[in-house]
């Protein structure tokens, strides 16, 4: 192909410039990546050694048989400090491993009631929101009006005040009752983390499995003590 003055061009190499460099890594500069003429050395338990060249701190690292780690590379000069690396990088990693195990996330549940609802009704939906929040679970409870109920919100919001009582011992008003459209809402916080919850469970769980073991232990002993 050719342009107006004759030349002969490729559309495919029209641009062929090329990009340089790769990722930014994330990971700190040890030993000898570390090129700065002097550092301010941190000990491997914590002691301040003070500023020395990086030529004296690398023959620090060697002869402690740790490694030459800059844990604060903006700093004038760098901070680096003598550790054991391999050890270090293991021990991080078990810990953010460790953290998103433990982690939970707290679920919110729902629970919707009728201004007038009979004590019946209302004593099993208390028993859902009671439920939820030994679990670790926040609640929202919804008042739904319906015709004529709309111009009497107060019979909600007692009804709201009640419920909020009635499990205060399990958890908290975190967001107050305010009026939906036809609505009225509350959410209800429980005072045991989600992770809290479930750790008691689990006790709860061993505990009983432990108790059934022994049960037929102590049936056969007691069998066992009768005269024949």
């Amino acid at each position: 192909m050719r342009d107006v003055r004759g030349f002969r061009f490729s559309p495919r190499g029209r641009d062929k410039r090329k990009s340089f460099g790769g990722p930014i890594s994330t990971e700190p500069r040890i030993n000898d990546r570390i090129r700065v003429p002097e550092v301010r050395l941190v000990g491997p338990n914590g002691e301040q050694v003070g500023i020395v060249s990086i030529g004296d701190a690398l023959k620090l690292a060697q002869e402690s048989d740790l490694d030459l780690v800059e844990v604060a590379a903006t700093a004038r000069p760098p901070v680096c400090k003598l550790m054991d690396y391999g050890k270090f990088k293991y021990e991080s990693a078990m810990k953010a491993r460790e953290a998103r195990r433990n982690q939970a996330h707290t679920i919110i549940k729902e629970i919707k009631l009728r201004p007038k609802i009979d004590p019946h009704d209302y004593e099993t939906k208390k028993g859902h929101v009671v439920r939820f929040l030994k679990a670790g679970d926040k609640v929202k409870v919804t008042i739904m009006f319906r015709g004529r109920e709309q111009s009497r919100p107060e019979l909600g919001f007692r009804l709201l005040q009640r419920l909020a009582e009635d499990v205060t011992d399990l958890g908290f008003v975190e967001s107050q009752p305010k009026q939906d459209g036809r609505n009225m809402i509350m959410v209800i916080g429980p005072h045991k983390k989600k992770a809290e919850a479930k750790a008691e469970k689990a006790a709860a769980k061993a505990r009983g499995t432990e108790q059934e073991a022994a049960e037929p232990a102590e049936a056969a002993e007691e069998q066992a003590a009768q005269p024949q």
